[in-house]
């Protein structure tokens, strides 16, 4: 893992677009994983703003998004389609029809994860995987005990990430309980991930990760360790007094 220490979440953001635009510069057709809630929201941005002013270009790219609720239709304020055309896919030069975000009101989701699972394959699987990472080590929406063999599949949200997520719903109730995500092993297979960590909030879940020796099912995100091209943008909040080399 190469580990980048930043002062906080506005260089995060501006380091990771930088590290996402080199990316699309070198190879305009990439396909990119891409996650949302509150980490990402600044790197989308900042790839907004060079869009406007240098012109990046978006139109040979294809995107996969991480998860998204089920029980909530793309055009619902609280959905994850929603959320990446209104944070990124409006205010850039990409093809929406590149632009793939899990169905949460399919008829058949087992059958959507498998569509889904087999369109990335399709694809040739994802060159660059944006991640973050949850309180509980989840990442997607792969929560604790989640299988690493695990494709895209459906999930049964843990209290914690409930919780998390209530902020941006009017009430607790209202938000999903289940969820469609790429599957650990389909996350494992980019050539390439992202890690981006900020916030007091996370520096327990980065320590773990970090200084943690097992990697086990418990801890999902410890199966970055076995993935031979991870780099992780930490702030210092998050990264705190770990004991790593940048």
């Amino acid at each position: 893992m190469k580990i980048i220490e930043v002062q906080d979440y506005q260089q995060m953001s501006r380091r990771a677009a930088e590290y996402i635009i080199k990316k699309v510069v070198q190879n305009p057709s990439i396909n990119l994983g891409l996650a949302t809630g509150g980490t990402p929201i600044g790197t989308y941005k900042c790839l907004i703003e060079d869009h406007q002013k240098s012109g990046t270009s978006y139109q040979k790219v294809t995107t996969f998004n991480l998860d998204e609720y089920i029980g909530l239709s793309g055009d619902n304020e609280n959905s994850y389609r929603y959320f990446m055309d209104n944070q990124l896919f409006n205010y850039i030069n990409i093809n929406k029809a590149n632009t793939n975000v899990p169905s949460g009101i399919a008829a058949d989701f087992q059958e959507e994860c498998k569509r889904y699972e087999d369109l990335i394959t399709k694809h040739g699987g994802i060159d660059l995987q944006i991640l973050g990472i949850g309180s509980n080590g989840h990442i997607g929406f792969n929560e604790p005990g989640t299988s690493f063999s695990s494709k895209t599949h459906i999930v049964e949200l843990e209290e914690s990430t409930i919780q998390a997520n209530a902020r941006y719903f009017n009430r607790i109730e209202e938000v999903p309980t289940k969820a469609i995500t790429m599957g650990i092993s389909t996350i494992m297979k980019s050539k390439e991930i992202l890690l981006l960590v900020s916030g007091e909030e996370k520096r327990e879940a980065l320590a773990r990760l970090l200084d943690g020796e097992i990697i086990h099912e418990s801890f999902p995100a410890s199966v970055l360790k076995n993935h031979p091209c991870v780099t992780i943008i930490a702030d210092k909040v998050a990264i705190a007094d770990l004991k790593v080399q940048c």
